[in-house]
């Protein structure tokens, strides 16, 4: 096993730890009304003709109102959430929203021309798995998944896997690394993702 390979799987395990597992009482067609609604906010947004930093804007308003925001930034920050002051943790959950909205908003600019559409939803777990198929022009269609729960109270997603790329460890990978940059300076990495 890798030192990469441990460090995820310890950080993982804090961040179990830490938050509250995403609790499954949100019905399949919830969930799926939940992403049709999320897919039609993108697919527009992607079809609007803006310029990118409005577009950007745009995505984040979408990731605010569709995604556990609080529980994805937590879990990207792993065993610091514990150890941050609530000040902090508010701090970061602010950058952390601009952040990937900016990240994610530019990956979702590669769809202008093409659309999501939903396939199906299943219970995994104790959460709903939305799939949907990104089509592209000139590429092959690819699946994007969309996990859903409703821990805050409503529907709302909180991972998404591209192409099987899982948005959650991604993002505990990056900020992980981050936060060693800056030799676990929490108040740094908020300045810098602020700065994004």
């Amino acid at each position: 096993m890798t030192l990469l390979n441990r460090r995820n799987m310890m950080i993982a395990a804090a961040a179990a730890a830490v938050l509250p597992a995403p609790v499954f009482a949100v019905g399949l067609t919830e969930a799926e009304r939940l992403v049709d609604r999320l897919v039609a906010d993108i697919n527009a947004v992607i079809a609007s003709g803006r310029s990118e930093a409005a577009m950007i804007q745009d995505f984040e308003g979408i990731f605010a109102r569709y995604s556990d925001v609080e529980y994805i930034a937590g879990t990207a920050l792993g065993r610091d959430a514990r150890t941050a002051t609530p000040a902090q943790r508010s701090a970061f959950v602010a950058a952390f929203q601009k952040y990937i909205s900016n990240r994610y908003g530019k990956r979702f600019r590669e769809f202008i021309g093409g659309e999501i559409t939903v396939v199906q939803a299943r219970q995994v777990n104790n959460f709903i798995e939305v799939e949907t198929v990104a089509n592209l022009r000139g590429q092959a269609p690819f699946r994007v998944d969309f996990w859903v729960s409703d821990r805050l109270g409503r529907p709302a997603f909180f991972n998404i896997i591209i192409e099987g790329v899982n948005m959650l460890n991604q993002e505990r990978s990056e900020i992980g690394a981050m936060l060693d940059q800056r030799r676990g300076n929490l108040d740094a990495l908020i300045a810098d993702l602020q700065r994004i």
